[in-house]
């Protein structure tokens, strides 16, 4: 399963979506690695690359909430905690399996793909719609 970012996932705040493709864009070229090579060097430097950029755009997200005083920052950040956990258990499972799996792919598509899904259509989205709400109470 590839991920796809499409209008079920617009949080309708642009630097957040901007990021929010460039990230499924990331974890489709881990698959991408997956299903070309075996190799667990490549599957490595492909993880690090996504998880790099997951850390850059959970930092961006929480200075984000804290610049509108979000109420919710503290259980998103503890949502973003979870993933950073799924991350090295995926790290974990590279170097026990000394590579790539099926089984790899599949909890990828499960505790990433799935669970990106989730946060976005909830917590990302809800951080998108306060600030849009705080915004638009400025201006009246």
């Amino acid at each position: 399963m590839r991920a796809e970012f499409d209008d079920s996932l617009v949080t309708g705040n642009e630097m957040i979506d901007g990021q929010h493709k460039e990230l499924i864009g990331k974890i489709n070229d881990l698959l991408d690695s997956c299903e070309t090579s075996k190799d667990k060097l490549v599957a490595v430097k492909t993880l690090d690359y996504l998880a790099d950029y997951t850390e850059f755009h959970f930092g961006e997200e929480e200075k984000l909430q804290e610049s509108i005083g979000y109420p919710g920052i503290n259980e998103h950040k503890k949502e973003h905690d979870k993933l950073r956990q799924v991350v090295k258990d995926l790290y974990e499972m590279l170097e026990e399996e000394e590579g790539p799996s099926d089984a790899f792919v599949e909890q990828v598509n499960k505790n990433v793909i799935e669970w990106l899904y989730r946060h976005i259509k909830g917590f990302d989205r809800s951080v998108a719609e306060y600030k849009f709400m705080n915004e638009s109470s400025e201006r009246l």
